[in-house]
């Protein structure tokens, strides 16, 4: 007869790298309580504002950005250039991209999580870029305390990259990620105009056409003490823009004017992002700002994240244009964005700004 394993045990064996699932010991029995390891110090003033009118979410309505109206769109490049600006975050409604897609997005990737370890384990990697990984917390050889979530990670550009299992995931991830990068690509455009370049400047100082397109899926069930865990802690994107769906649970938290701000995402819009490239690109002008994900006690959440960057091999500068219009010295010296994705990955940037290591 087999024999149970305790959710103390489960701990143990995610520490030593033996599991790789946050799902698992969550939904073992008996847990009652935030294992030690996985137990979150936050600071009772970073409580997320509840209902603040000075926080209200900026929204950009994408069928305007690709209206012909000339009217139409300088209005809205206007509301654009407001969110990079004051937020850096901003929900793109009338995108074009099916409900239905995007909740068939949120399936499979549910069907991976409830794959069986065994299943899973042969994508456990710890190397940065493996067209495919899947782990738990962040990265459990420099973690201080272990995230309560598990995640997916599949390279979908510059070339595709899919799972055998679970079903339907290859055809689904390969129609969403073509979807989410043509608005991603629009966005770039759109953004590119705010700042009074060519439309394309973006696209082309960046490499677009082999640019990093990532899904990064992440799951984050149902913890006993919410108040005591943490999905992801505070941090900034790494790439230009990130693209996010989720499920009905909200969790999503924005820091704004120095507080917390709980992001209330409307029904089947995107949730976009600025990342630390485009506050490297633009000079400090547009910032890529820090966001947390927490949990709660009803029921999983999943989120897809979707980060677009530059190519890999892409030494990214502020833009001499920008620099010029500024009137001031670059901010940041060049660094690859492999580079970069290395330095984010390593123990000095540790829940702490990685765009600091290469402040000029």
């Amino acid at each position: 007869m087999a024999t149970a394993v305790s959710p103390t045990q489960k701990t143990e064996d995610i520490q030593q790298n033996k599991m790789t699932s946050i799902k698992d010991l969550a939904e073992s029995g008996g847990l009652a309580s935030v294992p030690s390891e996985y137990t979150f110090a936050s600071n009772p003033n970073d409580q997320a504002d509840q209902n603040d009118p000075d926080h209200s979410m900026p929204t950009i309505d994408f069928s305007l950005l690709m209206s012909t109206s000339p009217d139409q769109r300088a209005e809205i490049l206007h509301d654009l250039r407001k969110a990079c600006e004051e937020w850096g975050f901003f929900m793109v409604t009338n995108h074009g991209i099916p409900e239905s897609l995007m909740k068939n997005m949120i399936e499979v990737c549910q069907g991976f999580f409830n794959l069986p370890e065994e299943e899973k384990k042969v994508y456990q990697t710890r190397n940065l870029l493996d067209p495919i990984k899947c782990g738990t917390s962040f990265n459990v050889e420099i973690d201080k305390v272990l995230l309560w979530r598990d995640f997916l990670k599949v390279i979908s550009h510059p070339l595709f990259h899919s799972l055998a299992k679970p079903e339907g995931y290859s055809e689904v991830s390969l129609e969403f990620s073509k979807r989410i990068r043509e608005v991603a690509t629009e966005l770039l455009r759109a953004i590119s105009e705010t700042l009074e370049l060519e439309a394309d400047y973006i696209e082309k100082s960046m490499n677009w056409d082999q640019g990093l397109q990532i899904l990064a899926a992440n799951y984050y069930p149902a913890c006993p003490d919410p108040e005591k865990a943490i999905g992801i802690p505070p941090h900034t994107d790494h790439g230009l823009v990130t693209i996010l769906i989720q499920n009905d649970m909200g969790g999503l938290q924005v820091q704004h004017k120095g507080k917390w701000v709980n992001w209330n995402a409307i029904p089947n819009s995107l949730v976009v992002n600025l990342g630390d490239q485009m506050q490297i690109l633009t000079n400090d002008k547009y910032k890529s700002v820090w966001h947390r994900a927490v949990v709660n006690n009803k029921a999983p959440r999943i989120s897809i994240a979707v980060p677009h960057g530059p190519s890999l091999e892409t030494v990214v500068v502020p833009a001499p244009e920008l620099v010029e219009k500024q009137g001031r010295p670059p901010a940041y010296k060049g660094i690859s964005y492999h580079d970069f994705l290395d330095l984010q990955q390593s123990a000095k940037c540790y829940m702490k700004p990685c765009l600091d290591e290469i402040r000029l």
